[in-house]
């Protein structure tokens, strides 16, 4: 087994996604709904504003480290912090940037009603991205209301809408029959990006219910249970891993080769990054800077530093990596 790639083999293994034949529903634009999608994460200036310059060149960096597709504004861009003119502005400059593109462009239009969600539904609308995609809102008080918003959202656009299934009203589970039932009513429903618990055994049923109603079934939480959800035959990540874009990318590309030990050994060693995101706050920013896709490592979630001790041990876990870096 190898334990180490040369820039040709990455490359090879990324071009071996454009031949893997797959029957599912596509996009209008022909691009399937599966693969390694990356939550784009939201920089800023040094002052604080939004660096929409940055945020474009996040779309250039995705595209050459071979993802599938780009989201954006879910929770890992910072969501609850961008104010509304700054999502509308942000989904426009990523319009810009998308077109023409390989990666599939996603756009989150969630809110907390009905009203909200439509405003944003139609701007998205007009940028034409690939897909779009909304939490439950948080302002629903029964499934009824959840119904009615996904309807709304379905019918001011026929491109595929993913449903992720966190974030709603809190105790107001969006279940499996609610999601199944509005796929069967919907031709445009049923793309699931899966957080609900128990997440596993929700996938695993979905699943089952693919091509039709169902197109795809999509894991998160940063991948961290990716090799299995593969294993399971799921469709893909929708994860917030922008600094990690070309390992995403190349472990889907060893999975449709069934290199089954090449992914354990490659996701071993992103997980030590992944695991450390959750001790050194504020890792993927120092990521995207180090890669030189943003410029700071400002953020609305709080002010990080990054104390000698802790870079020691970034830039340690950080070389096992190297060897498997597209970009």
């Amino acid at each position: 087994m190898n334990t180490t790639y040369t820039r040709r083999e990455c490359l090879a293994a990324l071009a071996s996604v454009a031949v893997f034949p797959y029957l599912r529903p596509q996009a209008a634009s022909g691009k399937a709904m599966r693969g390694a999608f990356m939550i784009l994460s939201t920089p800023y200036t040094s002052s604080g504003s939004v660096d929409y310059d940055d945020l474009a060149g996040e779309v250039s960096f995705v595209e050459r480290c071979g993802v599938q597709g780009m989201v954006w504004p879910q929770n890992s861009s910072e969501l609850p912090y961008l104010t509304k003119e700054e999502r509308m502005r942000g989904m426009e400059v990523l319009a810009d940037a998308a077109r023409g593109r390989e990666p599939a462009l996603v756009l989150g239009v969630q809110a907390d009603d009905t009203r909200a969600m439509l405003e944003y539904a139609r701007r998205a609308e007009q940028l034409e991205p690939d897909a779009m995609i909304a939490m439950p809102p948080k302002a629903a008080g029964s499934l009824d209301e959840y119904r009615q918003y996904f309807r709304a959202l379905c019918r001011t656009t026929s491109r595929p809408v993913f449903i992720q299934t966190s974030g709603g009203t809190r105790g107001l589970e969006p279940t499996v029959d609610f999601i199944l039932e509005l796929a069967s009513e919907l031709p445009n429903f049923g793309y699931v990006k899966e957080e609900h618990q128990p997440v596993i055994q929700r996938m695993k049923v979905l699943a089952g219910h693919r091509p039709d109603p169902i197109k795809s079934v999509f894991g998160a939480n940063f991948g961290l249970g990716w090799p299995y959800e593969m294993r399971l035959g799921l469709d893909g990540t929708m994860t917030g891993g922008a600094m990690y874009a070309d390992i995403y990318a190349l472990l889907w590309s060893l999975y449709l080769r069934g290199d089954w030990d090449d992914i354990r050994e490659v996701f071993s060693k992103l997980l030590l990054m992944l695991n450390l995101d959750r001790t050194i706050p504020g890792i993927r920013l120092y990521v995207l800077k180090k890669r030189g896709v943003f410029k700071t490592t400002v953020s609305r979630r709080g002010d990080y530093s990054y104390p000698p001790e802790a870079v020691a041990e970034i830039e340690h876990n950080f070389a096992a990596l190297r060897p498997y870096l597209k970009v």
